[in-house]
């Protein structure tokens, strides 16, 4: 899940950074409302936490700006704010949630989830693929009703991927969920993750779709996409 948090008090962007990060999260911390409407309208995000009182541009108009854009993404916005006018300015301008300061980590955490969860259509808070299974709520993983062991990068993968279930997803897609905005990955670093994955699982789940990416989908879904085969 990449995550933009956009909050301009120093100490707690960074351990709203390191909660998300230890949750399994790619983060962007941004502390300046005019950067943070061009990252958020230019770049890919499964969500944003966003703060109101911004210096450069406040963050009903950071958000306005967004969804005129057209970024879809779920928005939460965290702030010492607690008017009713201020929550209304919020949701009016694009808001999917509204959270007040102080507030708990665990919290944050939590709705992030629930928000990418329903942005991909999905109620329920476990994924199921065959034997495997996500718990969206504490991220784990299970085969078979037993843990699986997988590194953070896989996870995200994986995750990505289990939210995005018999779709189609490009290398480009889902390393823009992978890493970090600034590093350029090499080439065949997705198709050794991939698989990794695929021998932990060890069944035949993720599907190569040739020039349109990775499927993850049950092996008897009657689709025709190649398991074994690393090019995507």
């Amino acid at each position: 899940m990449r995550v933009l948090v956009v909050e301009d008090d120093a100490e707690l962007g960074a351990s709203l950074r390191q909660a998300l990060a230890e949750a399994g999260m790619l983060v962007e911390l941004c502390g300046d409302g005019r950067a943070a409407e061009f990252l958020g309208a230019t770049e890919t995000w499964d969500a944003a936490v966003l703060d109101l009182g911004l210096p450069g541009r406040d963050g009903v108009t950071v958000l306005r700006h967004w969804r005129e854009q057209g970024a879809a993404y779920p928005v939460l916005v965290l702030t010492a704010r607690t008017r009713w006018g201020d929550k209304r300015a919020a949701f009016e301008a694009g808001a999917d949630d509204y959270l007040t300061k102080p507030f708990l980590h665990d919290e944050v955490v939590m709705r992030l989830r629930v928000l990418q969860r329903r942005a991909y259509g999905r109620a329920a808070p476990e994924i199921a693929v065959g034997g495997l299974r996500l718990d969206t709520a504490g991220q784990r993983f299970t085969l078979d009703g037993r843990p699986l062991a997988l590194t953070a990068q896989e996870q995200r993968i994986l995750a990505h991927l289990m939210h995005r279930q018999g779709e189609p997803v490009s290398r480009s897609e889902l390393a823009e969920h992978v890493y970090a905005r600034d590093l350029d990955p090499d080439s065949n670093t997705l198709d050794v993750l991939i698989g990794r994955i695929r021998r932990k699982l060890g069944a035949p789940l993720i599907h190569t779709e040739r020039g349109r990416g990775w499927r993850l989908a049950a092996p008897d879904d009657g689709t025709h996409g190649d398991a074994d085969d690393p090019a995507a």
